[in-house]
């Protein structure tokens, strides 16, 4: 690593950062509406991005720059196991045909702005909303913390900010100014900011890749030596664990944790309200279809992606933090102004999801604790300004988050926020395709997977951490190692079923189910079908 400042590298990166800056800005007047002061305005940009926009939004929002480093840092660290990232991204894809445009379309005719949204409407229970809603803040945290951690990553390889011994404020002051002015403009232009910075983003992404898969083995002597090179480093013996450092191919003792992995990431990742947040601002039920089809173009560049982590052992890369593998693979191999383009692409790939992330937090805070517990009869143009302040709120915790807590234990905070937001898919998909789950018995369901998945996870030591050291335990009744998610999920439904039996023997109470079955199919064409609820009724339906 340089011990001195990249200045060719950090020009361009500056260059970039302030071409996205002026953009986000900007994007405040893009398509602006005549009243800016509504959640399905500054929250969901209008609810009217086409095709393309959405598809740049969804693939800046779920390819972030912590995919960016920590897929191929996974690679880097342990082998093919780091690879579960590909094959979940393609489950996911079928998965999401089945029930994004429905959700898409109840949420269009109803007005809803979060998952929580939908959930209360269905059901009729806010409590069951506020568990779905809670989750998805929870969850959320920490994957923004996690896009920072991508910035202070790019920052460290390119030296900026002094070594470990420098004023803490020195150190950090680079964050510090890219935290303040993607909280700027996220608070000015909401979602449009990052819907009109992800071309940028995408497009610096998918040129990185495509000059890093074909001119860093051209330097190396090919995929041959490559390969052969990683293979011998993953059979050295790890002194930390007394194994060997991983494998090119996955041992049969890993299948087990590999499967569930990636089976319940695959499950998991359009729960997160950052997702939905996506979805919901695109103008119609065919957009959503559309890019279900052609968002496997990003898994196609996840996988190029990963292997940049057998580059990174075949080019001799030695560093301490494993995140910090691929950003030094760059300024090692890169002409120097390309690996200015390279961080660029890191930088402003944390700045998207996280600009999203933040807003989806907000909205649910805002309709689902503040509008149901708090102030049932705020005004759209209050609920827009809780949700601005919450939106900074939410990036100071994170910011918070990285600059006091070990980048580790926030890598493991955000597997412990996948095992969490997997709990909601029963109320949510469930609530989607059928009403026979009792409200009461969904949370309890949820209760228990929660509870379950935290206390597992707490349990799982690693070399360095006594507690949440990773994601992956002993299934009950089965004895293999597997993801704890997954295992949650499991008796989350089981709980669930078997509590909604027992709720309808006794004929306990169920609540109002607001919407009609032709509502899971209307698109924005369709009688009646609304865009935007007026002022006297958005946000209030109950």
């Amino acid at each position: 690593m340089n011990d001195g400042v990249n200045g060719v590298a950090l020009a361009v990166f500056i260059f970039f950062f302030l071409l996205v800056t002026v953009m986000g800005f900007l994007a405040a007047r893009w398509r602006r509406a005549a009243n800016e002061h509504t959640l399905d305005e500054w929250g969901l940009g209008g609810r009217s991005f086409g095709t393309w926009v959405t598809w740049f939004l969804l693939g800046g929002d779920l390819y972030t720059a912590y995919t960016f480093v920590a897929v191929p840092a996974a690679i880097y660290a342990a082998g093919a196991a780091g690879f579960f990232a590909v094959p979940y991204t393609i489950l996911v894809y079928p998965l999401i045909f089945t029930f994004l445009p429905r959700l898409w379309s109840v949420s269009h005719k109803h007005g809803y702005v979060t998952t929580s949204d939908f959930v209360r409407g269905r059901f009729g229970s806010k409590g069951l909303s506020l568990a779905v809603a809670v989750t998805g803040i929870l969850a959320t945290m920490p994957y923004i913390a996690l896009q920072l951690v991508g910035i202070q990553a790019v920052l460290d390889v390119m030296g900026v900010g002094g070594g470990e011994n420098t004023n803490w404020f020195i150190k950090d002051l680079p964050l510090l100014i890219a935290f303040g002015v993607l909280a700027a403009y996220t608070y000015s232009s909401g979602l449009r900011a990052p819907a009109l910075i992800a071309f940028v983003k995408d497009t610096l992404i998918y040129i990185v890749i495509a000059v890093a898969i074909i001119y860093i083995p051209i330097k190396l002597g090919g995929f041959d030596e490559i390969f052969a090179k990683a293979t011998e480093a993953y059979s050295q013996t790890n002194p930390a664990t007394g194994a060997p450092r991983g494998a090119t191919v996955p041992g049969e003792a890993g299948q087990w944790t590999y499967a569930t992995l990636a089976l319940g990431s695959a499950l998991a990742l359009f729960m997160y309200p950052h997702s939905i947040t996506a979805t919901l601002s695109s103008r119609s039920r065919e957009v959503i279809r559309r890019n279900t089809t052609i968002l496997p173009l990003y898994s196609l560049m996840l996988g190029l992606l990963a292997l940049l982590g057998f580059m990174a052992i075949a080019a001799g890369v030695k560093v301490q933090n494993g995140q910090l593998a691929i950003p030094q693979l760059f300024e090692n191999m890169f002409p120097d102004w390309f690996a200015g383009v390279a961080f660029a692409a890191i930088g402003i790939g944390a700045l998207v999801p996280a600009a999203i992330m933040s807003i989806a937090a907000a909205n649910l805070f805002t309709r689902n604790i503040y509008k149901d517990f708090i102030k049932p009869d705020a005004t759209p143009k209050q609920e827009t300004a809780v949700s601005k302040v919450v939106s900074l709120l939410v990036k100071v915790g994170a910011l918070v988050f990285v600059l006091t807590m070990d980048k580790t234990v926030a890598i493991n905070f955000q597997l412990l926020g996948g095992i969490w937001i997997l709990q909601t898919f029963p109320a949510l998909v469930g609530g989607l395709f059928t009403r026979w789950f009792h409200r009461w018995a969904l949370i309890g369901g949820w209760a228990v997977g929660m509870i379950y998945g935290t206390v597992a996870a707490y349990g799982v030591a690693s070399p360095t951490q006594k507690h949440f050291g990773g994601s992956s335990d002993e299934i009950p009744g089965i004895g293999e190692i597997g993801y704890i998610g997954l295992t949650a999920f499991v008796l989350n439904v089981l709980v669930t079923v078997v509590l909604t039996f027992v709720m309808r023997a006794v004929k306990a109470p169920e609540g109002v189910d607001e919407t009609k079955p032709q509502d899971y199919t209307a698109d924005a064409g369709d009688p009646g079908v609304q865009v935007e609820l007026p002022p006297a009724t958005a946000g209030s339906a109950h």
